[in-house]
């Protein structure tokens, strides 16, 4: 069966719909997400403005910063803590990768805690692994979000991550350890023989390295659950003229698909659900900026502000 990232996605989005509405009429506040790009970057501007679409369709605010591939790191940072500063900002987003000459860690470690709706900031991160509320990355918290409302059973199960990114990798192993699967991290100094031992005995394979059909569906045990991270640009057999070719996952959905009993597809499977996340996140930050009662465990209730000496927060 597949799993339908996009349907929930919608769904979740119209769910948030409403109590946006709610939220605004209760208080007058509109919840805003800020967004950074740095650079020319073509797919992270439509990362951007997928971003922004979902926004303005929920009825956020969206605030956008498009700034130029030379900007000094000074001048990022000083653009993070105005907006750390603002109380009309409840989400701020830096939008990866960053020019090499910006330290991106010192970007998000700057960004306030409470305003850290990508999950990202290491005490967000620290939360995640001491299961304290906190806002969790969002597409490991969109594949739980999935995996729950398929009514997929995770305890006593044999789940294998491929990849070990602070992004997904290594929060998809926190929240599958957190429902009680026993995991197993693969990464690139896995030896390709383990790593197929590993995936032919594993219950949930999530696949998340960025590589074209790197995981065989001849490997997949009979009736194990497969979550494919990777949005892959290939040429398209089909249609080899056309310079977009097509997307395809880290797994060889096909024959993956014969053998699964459930299966992300791509495009429509993980990757409407990040954005699902992200916006949760977003409204559960104005929500606590209000002074509200965060809704939902799923969405990641925010901790206390980080109140730092100079008195930002």
């Amino acid at each position: 069966m597949i799993l339908d990232g996009k349907a929930l996605s919608d769904r979740i989005k119209a769910e948030l719909t409403a109590q946006t509405t709610a939220f605004t009429a209760q208080t007058g506040v509109t919840p805003c997400l800020a967004t950074i790009l740095v650079g020319e970057d073509p797919a992270s501007a439509v990362y951007v403005r997928s971003k922004r679409r979902s926004c303005a369709k929920i009825g956020y605010e969206s605030r956008h910063h498009h700034l130029p591939a030379d900007t000094t790191q000074a001048d990022l940072l000083q653009l993070v803590h105005d907006l750390n500063a603002d109380d009309a900002v409840h989400g701020i987003l830096v939008q990866l990768p960053l020019p090499k000459s910006i330290d991106a860690d010192a970007i998000i470690d700057a960004i306030a805690l409470h305003k850290d709706v990508d999950g990202f900031h290491p005490r967000s991160v620290g939360h995640l692994a001491l299961k304290k509320p906190g806002f969790a990355p969002c597409t490991p918290a969109g594949i739980m979000r999935l995996l729950q409302e398929s009514g997929i059973e995770l305890s006593g199960k044999r789940a294998v991550v491929i990849g070990r990114s602070a992004i997904v990798g290594l929060p998809a192993v926190l929240m599958l350890t957190h429902a009680d699967a026993t995991v197993t991290v693969a990464h690139s100094r896995t030896t390709r023989a383990d790593l197929e031992d590993l995936v032919r005995k594993a219950d949930v394979v999530v696949a998340a390295v960025g590589r074209p059909e790197f995981v065989p569906g001849a490997w997949i045990k009979p009736g194990a659950v497969v979550i494919d991270v990777g949005i892959n640009r290939v040429p398209n057999p089909a249609d080899p003229d056309n310079p977009r070719g097509m997307l395809v996952g880290d797994v060889e959905f096909a024959a993956a698909a014969e053998r699964a009993s459930w299966i992300t597809p791509v495009p429509g499977g993980v990757g409407p659900m990040t954005i699902a996340m992200l916006m949760t996140n977003t409204l559960v930050a104005a929500r606590r900026a209000a002074g509200l009662v965060a809704f939902g465990r799923s969405g990641n209730q925010p901790p206390e502000p980080d109140r730092r000496s100079d008195g930002r927060s």
